[in-house]
């Protein structure tokens, strides 16, 4: 057993990554429901930045990420307002809407997304077989989330509009976010990259409570103990040991091995959804999940 852990350690820290994130997900859909998709998404940063930042002293020795070159402030902090404000506000409002099992599954056209755009913007390579991890993907996801009317010929939308489109725009935020890292990041620490991220999102978290006049909500979140534990959960087990177990696993095994098997977590959300939610999965959503995966496989083949 050992060994195998020995020579697996980048595929088991990939799992544990797809893991986090599905915990995470849970986590804040329970903690959303209870005091806003607002207040989790603000309150978290701050919990992610102080765990990111012990950790950044202790490895990096710098608490806080001074050495980062002003290219990469400038093009990190455009990734942190759309991947933590635009994706995260909208992600986290759709598992209030839609639940996290079929938020998730729309957030897995996230990589598609980024291919496409690295395509479109970076002139990085796309084959056929990504084109049809593409369409597998979006298929997938169709086939959850719609489904034919009594008169069986009008396809419609089985679950409702307002949350599927949050998914969508979430899923288009954490792609935008994904590329300005990539042009912005190059070399530097992951981590201290991520420092910088949440920092931009914590200003524009700032100014946009200030301007809806939601102090008051956020003030009342403190007072639902029951939400700030699953808020915490939920913020130790994302924005920090995900991304640590990420780093981990792209150090011992190749990026498209753990991008494949960080992806999985709309399948591992679905038997948490029916015990801890109570959810009805029909079979249909389970293959559409299964579809939906395999899709984002054929990216990294």
């Amino acid at each position: 057993m050992t060994e195998f852990i020995k020579t697996h350690t980048g595929e088991m820290a990939a799992l544990g990554t797809a893991i986090c994130f599905t915990i995470n997900a849970i986590a804040f859909e329970a903690a959303g429901k209870k005091i806003g998709s607002l207040s989790v998404s603000y309150i978290r940063l701050f919990i992610a930045f102080i765990l990111l930042s012990i950790n950044t002293y202790i490895t990096r020795g710098l608490i806080f990420p001074t050495d980062a070159t002003a290219n990469a402030w400038i093009w990190l902090l455009i990734s942190g307002l759309f991947g933590f404000v635009l994706g995260d506000l909208f992600l986290f409002e759709a598992y209030v809407e839609i639940g996290s099992r079929i938020s998730l599954l729309i957030m897995s056209a996230s990589p598609p997304l980024t291919a496409l755009a690295g395509f479109l913007l970076m002139n990085e390579r796309l084959s056929l077989l990504a084109l049809a991890g593409m369409g597998l993907n979006m298929l997938g996801i169709s086939l959850v989330i719609l489904s034919r009317g009594a008169d069986e010929k009008k396809v419609r939308f089985n679950r409702p509009v307002k949350g599927i489109i949050f998914a969508c725009l979430g899923a288009i935020g954490q792609a935008a976010g994904l590329i300005f890292s990539k042009i912005g990041m190059g070399t530097y620490n992951a981590l201290a990259a991520t420092q910088i991220r949440i920092i931009a999102a914590t200003i524009a978290y700032t100014i946009i409570i200030t301007y809806w006049g939601k102090w008051q909500e956020i003030k009342d979140a403190f007072k639902n103990k029951k939400a700030m534990w699953e808020l915490f959960v939920g913020s130790v087990t994302g924005p920090y040991v995900g991304v640590v177990l990420s780093l981990v696993a792209l150090q011992f095994t190749a990026a498209g091995i753990v991008s494949s098997i960080s992806s999985i977590s709309p399948i591992l959300i679905i038997p948490a959804s029916i015990v801890i939610f109570k959810e009805k999965v029909l079979p249909k959503e389970i293959l559409g999940a299964f579809i939906s995966i395999a899709g984002v496989l054929l990216l990294f083949l």
